[in-house]
């Protein structure tokens, strides 16, 4: 560990910043079109003086904030199929911990020291978060095939961002535009695992009267996990249909979406197994689970719209409509007895038969999901006013709406250990009770409901030396709550129709012991229907002077806010959570020259109310506690490099300092309020370390790259006592251009992850006190890809 630090040091000055150029990578069609100058990017026109540079697929900013962004061309070089979220990991800032080699089993993102619950994660503008834990989902995100960039706002948001919790940045990605000439790409991969993907598109070329574009593609993936027992089947669809209106980049278009993804959870392992070894024997793990325990089914899909009309010479609209729909649980498996009080309820039955035999003396083993479905609607708005050549001003809103169903109806599992349906008594054959109802693990409805208006200036000063941007946007956000059965605390509720006892009078129940409430002791508050409201005003300011020929410096200010999550509220307790707030400050410089494009930047965050949910030993119960105040300040930067033709090297580097400032409650006991002594203490997962690096080189007919990643130790749990170790993992991609097969564009592609083979920790389940769990970082995994392009 000492050696691998030394040389990263060494190489620090090389390292100082990564993946910057001047195009925009913003997230709505509105924000595109405020961004991008001088040149036609994507779907929009621009306006300004200079087009866009790259070094390696990646595009240097020029926004007044910290920003990172790849495109199409580097995403390309990394394993087909790759969920995005594993393609930014390069970048300043970003951490991003994969849960196997090929992006479809999970993981998870941190940014700057704020876990993916609190990262705002759009596509075309539209929130991916999940309405009630705001929870990302990395391997449910779109075919990166089909991405032309993806960029990264470093603890800020976009002015229109459409979210309600984006305390610690934004991520967005840009799907691409339909291409002007019929083409088709199919695009079949092998690769260790059982690793099979086969990937299919058709452009369709200008048809019909207006020269209407569009392109339609399917994808299929199924692989072995390198550990435990199953695997991942998985199945995506995507289409977009493009419109130009004239010759002046306005449009509309409509673009869906739907990715089916049948996959069971990996194993975790304690950090002393870790150590021991032998962690990786796939073996050792197929004996001891049950592939009915760990299934994790989603089907998930979108329908985005999107439009762009300019009303005068100096007015623009654009209006972004969004549909989306999820059902996805993650499963689990219950030992119910047949005479079970919960089974039997309010009536006079002996029991409920579970296993056909004809008495009521058995123990069964149920499917037992937590079920969400999700219907979302939204759209996002603005219009843009160009006052002067150099002043610019929008007014934006946003509506999204949220209907979020959590379930837990128990299903079957057949004779060969596996689910009689993935989504349990939902859809297949439910356990049915003699009082007239079915057995369930939980029943919630919550509805969650975004309107913000937002506003925005830019303008240009002193021969376009000085740009300046303000703004502030307004959310007001609803949530309608609704619980149907008992509830303990927000992750286990008691769902019957016996009649509890409150025995000393204070509103909870307690019922007879059964196999879901363990202790009859334990008190459960009443189903309730209940509403919460919150609301801020965040404003925003950034400032970027080109004081010299190819450098500039910059400087910005933002608030953020991130509304409680269902989860926060379900509680027994109505402890009524304050949101997150953060107040964030960067300064940086920028150097960007034809073969240099470099910055660095130094910032702080200062976040207050950091909501976190710890168990109460005193009342045995899972509850949300506000820890109050945490300080986060660093610097970050990047480069690009490019010394010789065919040559390029980039680098990234990301040092963050994080401090608790309070001590976290832990109840009362005897009147006296009781605390777990964390003040001083770093943020869980959060490196102090980390580096990036990528060297990229073309001859004849090879490209060759070499990319690495370093993450150093974590605290797992807040009271800081363990720590999970550094790692540095190194990834090859080899690709020979077919340029006499096809069109153009075709060739074979050798992607080596993890090359030397590093056994590391990534995801980390964290504590409080104890010890935490882990996700094990994928082993070396060799693939190859075969790309026809006609």
């Amino acid at each position: 560990m000492t050696i691998r630090k030394q040389l990263f040091w060494a190489t620090t000055a090389l390292m100082s910043s990564l993946f910057v150029a001047e195009t925009a990578s913003a997230q709505s069609t509105a924000s595109q079109a405020v961004e991008e100058r001088a040149t036609q990017v994507g779907d929009v026109v621009v306006t300004g003086a200079r087009g866009p540079r790259a070094i390696e697929g990646v595009v240097a900013e020029n926004n007044p904030k910290s920003r990172a962004t790849i495109t199409e061309a580097f995403i390309g070089t990394q394993a087909a199929g790759q969920t995005i979220l594993n393609s930014i990991n390069l970048l300043p800032g970003v951490n991003f911990t994969n849960n196997d080699a090929y992006g479809s089993a999970g993981g998870d993102l941190t940014i700057r020291g704020f876990d993916s619950a609190r990262v705002s994660l759009t596509q075309d503008g539209i929130p991916l978060n999940d309405t009630g834990n705001y929870a990302i989902y990395s391997n449910q995100q779109l075919d990166p095939e089909l991405i032309q960039r993806a960029s990264v706002n470093l603890g800020t948001t976009d002015v229109d961002s459409p979210t309600a919790s984006a305390t610690g940045g934004t991520v967005n990605y840009i799907t691409r535009r339909p291409a002007n000439e019929f083409g088709v790409i199919l695009q079949p991969s092998l690769g260790e695992y059982g690793y099979k993907r086969i990937f299919a598109l058709v452009d369709t070329g200008e048809i019909g009267p207006w020269g209407t574009t569009a392109w339609f593609s399917a994808s299929k993936t199924v692989y072995d996990h390198f550990v435990g027992a199953g695997g991942v089947d998985k199945m995506q669809l995507n289409g977009r249909i493009y419109q130009s209106l004239g010759d002046n980049g306005d449009f509309v278009a409509v673009t869906g979406h739907y990715n089916e993804n049948r996959n069971e959870f990996m194993p975790r392992v304690r950090l002393a197994d870790f150590v021991k070894g032998g962690a990786y024997d796939k073996d050792d793990y197929n004996t001891v689970r049950s592939q009915a325990t760990a299934i994790n089914p989603s089907n998930t899909g979108n329908i985005r719209g999107q439009s762009r009309f300019t009303l005068s010479d100096t007015l623009k609209l654009t209006i972004d409509p969004s549909f989306q729909y999820t059902l996805a649980h993650g499963g689990g498996t219950q030992n119910m007895r047949e005479n079970d009080p919960q089974l039997i309820g309010n009536s006079s039955a002996a029991g409920v038969d579970l296993n056909g035999d004809g008495d009521f003396n058995d123990t069964v083993t149920l499917f037992r999901p937590n079920i969400t479905n999700t219907h979302r609607y939204g759209v996002t708005s603005s219009l843009i006013w160009d006052a002067a050549e150099d002043h610019q001003f929008r007014l934006a809103y946003t509506f999204d709406w949220g209907r979020h169903r959590q379930t837990g109806q128990f299903g079957f599992i057949d004779a060969n250990g596996f689910p009689e349906d993935p989504f349990a008594g939902r859809n297949g054959r439910a356990v049915k009770l003699p009082d007239g109802t079915i057995l369930r693990r939980r029943d919630r409805l919550s509805y969650a409901m975004l309107n913000q208006i937002a506003a925005e200036y830019r303008g240009s000063f002193f021969n376009n030396t000085v740009d300046v941007t303000l703004g502030a946007r307004a959310p007001f956000f609803d949530r309608e709550l609704n619980n149907f059965c008992y509830q303990r605390d927000t992750f286990n509720a008691y769902c019957t129709t016996q009649v509890g006892v409150d025995a000393d009078g204070d509103g909870l129940v307690t019922f007879p012991q059964s196999s879901m409430n363990g202790s009859a002791s334990n008190e459960y508050g009443a189903p309730r229907s209940f509403d919460k409201q919150y609301d801020a005003f965040l404003p925003n300011a950034g400032v970027t002077w080109k004081f010299a020929e190819n450098q500039s410096i910059y400087a910005s200010y933002a608030e953020g806010f991130s509304a409680p999550r269902t989860d926060d509220l379900y509680d027994v307790v109505d402890v009524n959570p304050e949101p997150e707030t953060t107040n964030s400050y960067d300064l940086g410089y920028r150097y960007q020259s034809g073969s240099v494009i470099a910055s660095v930047a130094v910032w702080k965050t200062d976040y207050s109310n950091r909501i976190v949910r710890t168990f109460d030993e005193a009342a045995g119960l899972f509850l949300t506690r506000n820890v109050g105040d945490v300080t986060l300040q660093g610097v970050d930067g990047q480069i690009g490099w490019s010394p010789m033709e065919n040559l390029s090297l980039t680098g990234s580097f990301t040092y963050t300092d994080s401090e608790v400032k309070n001590d976290l409650p832990n109840g009362v006991v005897g009147g006296v309020p009781q605390f777990i002594e964390i003040a001083g203490n770093q943020l869980v997962e959060t490196p102090d370390w980390q580096f990036g690096a990528r060297a990229a080189y073309t001859i004849g007919k090879f490209d060759l790259g070499l990319q690495g990643k370093y993450v150093g130790e974590r605290f797992s749990n807040d009271i800081n006592t363990e720590v999970a170790p550094d790692y540095l993992t190194f990834d090859l991609d080899v690709r020979y251009n077919l340029a006499s097969v096809g069109a153009g564009g075709s060739y074979i592609q050798l992607n080596v992850i993890n090359l030397f083979d590093e056994e590391y920790l990534g995801d980390i389940s964290t504590s409080t006190t104890g010890a935490a769990q882990y996700q094990l970082g994928a082993p070396r995994t060799a693939m190859v890809t075969l790309r026809a392009s006609f």
